[in-house]
């Protein structure tokens, strides 16, 4: 993890620090000026400065003193236009995303409670206590990061529906809709038959409960996932595995990771980190929730106020294109199926027995000096099918804020400046079973 900065830092960049811990309450541009008006306000108190700074990146487990801001004669601060009182935005920026104006309560050693109706007023989020009134029907731990806001619970669902322009380029394909949370059934409109966005909400979906049963008869492994983190074409940090039992797991910016269900990439360190990287990475936010469906589907939710981008072989073929030709691109709050286990396996029979095929009827054709096969070099015969070409199968590439492609600069994802790879191990121990089950020999997909 990062070091915490000083109070004798430059203030961009103690700013920086505390935006990667924000939960998500406010927007991204409001608490960055939130915070940055506290921190120039704090710069000539710097012992109040350090406290804040102590309390923020060690999310109140350390103990920390009062931080002062001065009153307003009607007690309200104003940020970017808008007003409010002070100890809740920024307890709403760093602790409770959905919190309401009369719900906090201050702690006993706080000094400068705001309700003491001091000349100053704490803003130190550690010195309020939540208490939540019983008509909002609201039950949480106090300070649990697993609680979800409002806008991403399924009750508040929202659904995005095409504006009718056509996309610049077919390559990178829009996704505009969230297709709802299990067991809902999607809105299906009706829409321009000029557009050429792809519209995803009229693919029809194959319910979990019509699968014959599980494609393999081993049990499932022990994770159902791991997820690695790149910054451009570096590795950062350790792969992140994804408990079976856990079926939901989200990828965020912030730092502090609350068992197996978060993987928080704010908390990875790089010495030779770009500041294209690190501009990106303050944008990731709620980031991504995965959510395993079946014995090995997934889906997406963008919880991101910015959009990602998303290399997907079921997408490609629900769009019509050729596997790995396109980029999708999926919205804020948008809720798409990404990979199908039932397709991909058949996709790997299917592949691996045409280069088993094409494999034996190149060594007959060589061997027996008779027919197309027997003049052409080697290296032209078969499909070119291999092992890893059969991997990519089963695994899924993300990157947050910034997309590749023929619509940007950037050609690969590894030109993008933070992207995760998703393997998908179900799909993987099928593919072992598949290639397990062909005969031995020459004539099996090579090892590349």
């Amino acid at each position: 993890m990062a070091l915490a900065p000083t109070s004798s830092d430059a203030c961009m960049s103690i700013v920086h620090s505390l935006m990667c811990h924000r939960q998500g309450g406010e927007s991204e541009a409001f608490a960055k000026r939130a915070i940055e008006s506290l921190v120039k306000k704090l710069k000539e108190k710097r012992d109040e400065l350090e406290s804040l700074i102590t309390a923020i990146t060690t999310n109140g487990s350390h103990p920390s003193k009062c931080v002062t801001i001065q009153r307003t004669l009607d007690g309200r601060l104003q940020v970017a236009g808008r007003k409010g009182f002070p100890h809740v935005i920024y307890a709403r920026i760093w602790r409770w995303p959905d919190l309401h104006k009369n719900e906090l309560k201050h702690v006993q050693f706080c000094r400068f409670a705001f309700d003491l109706k001091c000349d100053n007023v704490c803003v130190n989020p550690y010195h309020y206590e939540r208490v939540v009134s019983p008509d909002l029907g609201i039950s949480l731990t106090r300070g649990d990061p697993s609680f979800h806001p409002p806008d991403v619970h399924p009750d508040r669902q929202i659904h995005h529906y095409p504006d009718g322009q056509a996309m610049g380029h077919s390559a990178a394909v829009d996704v505009k809709t969230i297709n709802g949370w299990p067991g809902q059934q999607p809105a299906t409109p009706s829409y321009p038959q000029q557009s050429s966005t792809i519209q995803y909400w009229d693919q029809k979906q194959v319910p979990e409960c019509e699968m014959p049963g599980p494609l393999s008869k081993h049990p499932p492994p022990d994770h159902w996932s791991s997820i690695a983190y790149f910054e451009l074409d570096q590795q950062v940090g350790e792969i992140f595995k994804v408990p079976s039992n856990c079926s939901s797991v989200t990828i965020d910016g912030y730092v502090d990771p609350s068992g197996g269900h978060r993987f928080c990439l704010g908390q990875l360190s790089n010495v030779h980190r770009t500041e294209a990287s690190e501009k990106a990475r303050l944008h990731i936010g709620k980031g991504v929730n995965l959510e395993l469906r079946g014995e090995g589907d997934v889906w997406v939710r963008c919880l991101s106020e910015h959009s990602v981008f998303v290399q997907s072989y079921y997408l490609d073929r629900e769009s019509g294109r050729s596997p790995g030709d396109a980029v999708h691109k999926i919205y804020p709050g948008a809720y798409i199926k990404v990979f199908d286990l039932g397709q991909c396996f058949r996709q790997i029979r299917q592949q691996a027995h045409a280069a088993q095929s094409a494999a034996a009827a190149q060594a007959a054709a060589v061997a027996s000096g008779v027919g197309p096969g027997a003049l052409m070099p080697i290296s032209q015969l078969g499909t070119g099918i291999g092992v890893d070409d059969l991997r990519r199968l089963c695994i899924l590439r993300m990157s947050f804020v910034k997309g590749w492609g023929p619509d940007y600069p950037r050609k690969s994802i590894k030109d993008t400046p933070c992207w995760i790879e998703i393997h998908l191990h179900r799909a993987l121990q099928l593919l072992d079973e598949v290639l397990t089950a062909m005969p031995s020999g020459d004539h099996r997909p090579h090892e590349m």
